[in-house]
């Protein structure tokens, strides 16, 4: 704030006064006119100099709220119109020029290029009403201010609802990758304002929807995080016994042979020369011998086997020799005797057959009868390490593999109606080992967590075994992850990722939020790990949904298929599961607020019911009806995780 020292100007009386200097007559009257002078502008002075120190005030605190709104207006597009029209707004709303009496009041604004330092010098003019007596008639006062964004260390767990409503159509896409756009935008709103310091941001993940995917975020802390054996409502394939004489081999043969000759075909009949005889005789005479039959070329072989009436193997090998026979005979043609000749053709068969008696033994086999589906437990020790498993699951019983995709069934707890959260007594009832957040697994099975499979997972419609059923629905959302600094590809990537399916549990999404931010749990050495600057942590998470809870008794999900485990609820009723999902979703946000945790919750394309109004940290929850609306959201966030300062 400007001072301006008071200053009387006593010109005007100095003729008066030189005359009534040595004139001690009458002094009283003078003297007194002299000292009211003095005492007007004293307190016309300080009037005015009283209200200039209010005015001042007033400008700087409406300058400071303009820098402050104006830097939180700032978005990836930096100080643009729409922040500095907010920044306007804010100084317009907290300087009125009418209450404070003063006159063409105006603010500047300057902004570095990212509009993460802004700053403002706001002017103002304030007519003096006592000072004007002596010359003065107006006073400037101007403010100078300045903001800056700076983020300290900050730890964000994104818990985000990727259920099958996520895949709704909006303007210029759908739920689904309006959220990723947000997401990218909050990480570059956070980025920009970490710019050139040493802040440690750090991001987690928690996509959820029937279950989560955090298999193998637990594998990697101890494989003895997860049970060995695990009771899943499956199918068991039951046989039937066949007994039967099965031939196993054969004996020794015994070996006989036969032989047959094949038709004979003969050629068409040739002169042997051109020699011409006078009688029949004479011709027969000259004629060459008839030969006998004789082999003609290679022979050839083929083996069949065949059994016979008796059951025998018959192996027979036949071998086919072809064999030619010339005959010579006489012809007469007109007056003369010519000689002629024609060839016959044949097959020799020879067969040896190889006669074997068969080697019979008594054996049983297995036929596939039915299916039984019924509670079935399970090896898990090699699933849970990832490794492909073979289970008698497929068609009419056959081995069918499976692998682990990483998604959970929770650990032990009670289907009570009601539960809650005090800082003194914990989660009640005790005995919902699933809700305590901290808690490490230990020798006992119940304190430990199970893999969701899916591939041997059936429903049927009652508890009972029965000799029906069929495959149960069941989803597995993208894997979790836990704290981590990202550049930006890496988180672009991650968000790109999601894909939406399943129907909504807001309780098994948060609950592993809580797990992943929480300094005392299972993730707390990272956690708690020091940043490289020394300086404490903020830790949030964000919780987003497009819903409401809304179970499914009949999907296998992170409580089993509850219509049939019934750890939840006492009928396996989907009424009575939504409404103790909700008292479980409650006590985890109280257990999450109790440590700390700003607990953001962002309701979209829903208003929020009581339970999300309920769940969130004072002063942070909101509602987006659209993409635009949930960006901003994302935004406020960011700035808010943020620490808004202003710069003197």
């Amino acid at each position: 704030m400007k001072r301006y020292p008071i200053v009387l100007d006593l010109a005007v009386a100095q003729p008066t006064l030189s005359q009534l200097q040595f004139d001690e007559s009458g002094n009283i009257l003078p003297m007194a006119a002299a000292g009211i002078l003095v005492m007007a502008a004293l307190i016309g002075s300080g009037v005015d100099m009283s209200r200039a120190y209010q005015v001042q005030t007033r400008l700087q605190s409406a300058c400071d709220a303009s820098v402050l709104a104006g830097r939180r207006a700032v978005t990836i597009n930096g100080f643009d119109a729409t922040a500095r029209a907010q920044a306007t707004r804010y100084f317009d709303v907290n300087f009125d020029e009418g209450q404070q009496g003063s006159k063409a009041t105006s603010i500047t604004f300057d902004a570095d290029q990212t509009g993460n330092a802004i700053s403002a010098r706001a002017e103002t003019v304030l007519p003096m009403l006592m000072m004007q007596l002596f010359g003065m008639a107006d006073m400037q006062l101007s403010a100078d201010c300045s903001s800056t964004m700076g983020v300290g260390n900050s730890d964000v767990t994104m818990v985000l609802d990727v259920t099958g409503s996520m895949s709704t159509s909006l303007s210029g896409g759908t739920r689904l990758s309006a959220l990723k756009s947000a997401m990218i935008n909050f990480y570059d709103t956070v980025e920009m304002s970490t710019a050139g310091s040493n802040a440690r941001i750090r991001y987690a993940f928690v996509p959820y929807s029937t279950t989560v995917n955090v298999g193998r975020l637990l594998v990697d802390l101890d494989p003895d995080y997860l049970v060995d054996t695990w009771t899943i409502q499956s199918r068991r394939p039951v046989f039937n016994t066949i007994t039967e004489q099965v031939r196993v081999g054969w004996d020794a043969p015994v070996i006989s042979s036969s032989t047959n000759y094949g038709s004979v075909t003969t050629s068409n009949t040739a002169s042997l020369n051109n020699s011409q005889y006078t009688s029949q005789g004479s011709c027969t005479a000259a004629l060459p011998n008839n030969t006998a039959w004789a082999d003609s070329g290679a022979p050839s072989s083929s083996s069949g086997t065949t059994t016979n009436d008796a059951g025998q193997q018959v192996v027979t090998n036949t071998t086919q020799q072809p064999q030619k026979m010339t005959t010579y005979l006489c012809q007469k043609q007109g007056q003369r005797w010519r000689q002629y000749y024609y060839d016959s053709q044949r097959i020799f068969f020879t067969y040896q057959y190889a006669t074997s008696n068969p080697i019979m033994e008594t054996r049983t086999r297995q036929v596939f009868s039915n299916w039984q589906y019924q509670p079935v437990q399970y090896d898990v020790s090699d699933f849970k390490r990832f490794n492909p498993v073979s289970t008698p699951t497929g068609n009419n019983g056959a081995d069918q593999t499976s692998k682990w995709e990483g998604c959970i069934e929770e650990r032990a707890t009670v289907p009570e109606p009601t539960f809650s959260f005090s800082n003194l007594g914990g989660i009640s009832p005790s005995d919902a080992l699933d809700l305590d957040i901290d808690m490490t697994p230990d020798g006992d099975d119940a304190t430990k967590w199970a893999p969701l499979w899916p591939e041997v997972a059936y429903l049927r419609n009652s508890p009972a075994i029965s000799t029906s059923g069929s495959k149960a629905t069941s989803y597995c959302v993208t894997p979790a992850r836990a704290l981590d600094e990202l550049d930006r590809s890496t988180f672009t990537a991650y968000a790109n990722s999601l894909s939406a399916q399943g129907n909504t549990y807001l309780d098994i999404g948060l609950l592993w939020g809580a797990r992943l931010s929480s300094p005392d749990g299972i993730f707390g050495d990272l956690v708690r790990s020091d940043p490289a600057n020394g300086a404490n942590v903020n830790r949030h998470i964000i919780f987003m949904t497009d819903g409401f809870q809304e179970g499914r008794s009949t999907t296998y999900q992170a409580y089993g298929i509850e219509r049939l485990d019934r750890r939840v609820t006492s009928d396996g009723s989907t009424t009575q599961e939504d409404l103790r999902h909700s008292q479980r979703f409650r006590a985890i946000c109280d257990a999450i607020k109790a440590k700390g945790i700003r607990l953001w919750v962002i309701g979209f394309a829903n208003t929020l019911n009581s339970d999300l109004s309920y769940c969130g940290s004072p002063g942070s929850s909101f509602t987006a009806s659209n993409a635009t609306q949930l960006n901003a959201a994302f935004q406020e966030i960011a700035k808010q995780v943020g620490e808004l300062r202003v710069m003197q």
